[in-house]
This record gives structure tokens, C-alpha cells and sequence, in this order.
């Protein structure tokens, strides 16, 4: 089968907190228009891994990052790269769900605002709340507070403000952690669904989720200094029923971790 090509790639990546390195030599790729998991044990740095991919990590003062991360080809650590830009090109959904104090609308209409967006926002709005597949349950009120959606409402409301700003990439850190089955269910069918147009890396500790919804699957684990480092990457299939590496599969059948 042919490899899809891929959007973003780590180099030699290695990221430390003031003198503290958390990850070590990491070399990933995420491919183009499908779904990259990344899994292993709490504290082996699969967020910070994920916070990489768009800069966040700039946002903690003592955090430092060596080697490349290639999207499209841009180093995204380059001196005259612009973080800011780059977090609209690759956007994010948390762990939790952060909607903005404003009414629904307001919500998702932020970001466009924000850049400048000339054309129809009620088209946008209804569009990205249409891709992120709330339109339906929110079309008749718009104007009402988006604190006043439901959990699993308010992470897809969360997922509709990212594609507002019409990203290429989608990070999601953990997305499903704080719903219930159903709405977890609800979020899985819907990167699905936008996979066929945007490329997505998860974070995720629930093994199942990983083996359904994901096409690669990369495992991390930290050393005894608690410093992570990719064991083993590659599609997800292969990861869960037959991985290369005995500490993956010690981890995925519940040895450890």
C-alpha cells in the first residue's frame, strides 16, 4: 500500500523545560489528510510532543525545543516564522472543553474576526458549526451562551472556533477525557468525518480509542529520568495486533503503564 505523504515532520526533536529535558530525539510524521494517534503512560510528554506541532510550547517561558519540525516543508522554528500565524494554519482542541464566555455565535466567529475575514460570517459560522457537525442542535439559538451547551456540545463548538480560521491541521489533546461514551462517540465519528479534509493528531490514553478512529499510531514512553522517546511508530493496525517492539505491546494489553 502506498504511503500517504506527510504534512508535518519532527526531526531530532528534543524539548526541555529550563534544564529539565522532557523529550528526547523524537522522529514522527504525520500524514496528510488522516489521523495520527499518539499514546504511551501519564508524564512521558505526548502533550508537550502535541504542543510542538503549532508552537504552543512558546507560550511556557522556560520551555526551549532543538531540532526541526517540518510543515509542508517550513521549518516551524525558523527565526522569521510567526508562531501566531502558524497556530491558525495548525489549529487546537483541548482537553477539556474552553469555550469563550460569549454567546455561540460570537464563539465561533471570533478567530475570523480577529484576522480580518472580509466575506459572509454567517456563512462561516454556519458552515465550520455544519463540519463540526452542531449545526442542527444549535441553528435556533445562536445568540445563547455557549456555557450553556453540554459538554460534548461545547468540544465540538470548540472544534467548529478551530475550523473557523480554516486550518490544515488539527491537534487534539486528549479531546474526549472529560465526555461521557456517547458524546465521545459523537466527537470520534466526527474526526472521521473531517479527516477527509484536514490531517489530525491525537493524544489519547484510551488504548480502544487509538485502534478505532486512528491511521498511525506513534508510542511513547519516558526513560529513568522520565524523558520521553518515541518506542515505536507506524500504522495503527500494525501497532495494536502485531507491534515490533515488546514494551508496545506490554503497554497496549495493559502490562504496564
Amino acid at each position: 500500500m502506498q504511503q500517504p505523504e506527510s504534512i508535518i515532520q519532527a526531526r531530532e526533536l528534543n524539548v526541555y523545560y529550563a534544564n529539565k529535558q522532557v523529550i528526547s530525539n523524537v522522529n514522527l510524521e504525520v500524514a496528510r489528510n488522516r489521523i495520527t494517534a499518539i499514546i504511551g503512560p501519564s508524564g512521558c510528554g505526548k502533550s508537550t510532543l502535541l504542543r510542538c506541532f503549532n508552537r504552543m510550547n512558546d507560550l511556557i517561558p522556560t520551555a526551549r525545543v532543538s531540532g526541526e519540525v517540518l510543515f509542508d516543508g517550513m521549518n516551524l522554528y525558523d527565526p522569521g516564522v510567526d508562531p501566531t500565524e502558524i497556530r491558525y494554519m495548525i489549529g487546537m482542541v483541548f482537553q477539556r472543553p474552553n469555550p469563550f464566555p460569549k454567546s455561540i455565535y460570537d464563539n465561533v466567529a471570533f478567530g475570523p474576526r480577529i484576522n480580518g475575514f472580509k466575506g459572509s460570517m454567517s456563512e462561516l459560522v454556519e458552515g465550520s458549526l455544519r463540519r463540526a457537525a452542531l449545526w442542527d442542535e444549535v441553528k435556533d439559538r445562536l445568540s445563547a451562551s455557549a456555557l450553556s451547551l453540554s459538554g460534548g456540545q461545547q468540544q465540538r463548538l470548540c472544534i467548529a472556533r478551530a475550523l473557523a480560521v480554516e486550518p490544515r491541521v488539527i491537534l487534539m489533546d486528549e479531546p474526549c477525557s472529560s465526555l461521557d461514551p456517547i458524546a465521545t462517540l459523537a466527537i470520534e465519528e466526527l474526526m472521521r468525518e473531517l479527516s477527509e479534509e484536514y490531517s489530525i493528531t491525537i493524544v489519547t490514553h484510551n488504548m480502544q480509542q487509538a485502534a478505532r478512529v486512528s491511521n498511525y499510531t506513534a508510542f511513547l514512553m519516558g526513560d529513568e529520568n522520565s524523558v520521553g522517546f518515541v518506542v515505536e511508530f507506524g500504522e495503527s493496525r500494525q501497532i495494536f495486533t502485531n507491534p515490533e517492539d515488546e514494551r508496545t505491546e506490554a503497554y497496549i494489553t495493559g502490562r504496564f503503564g
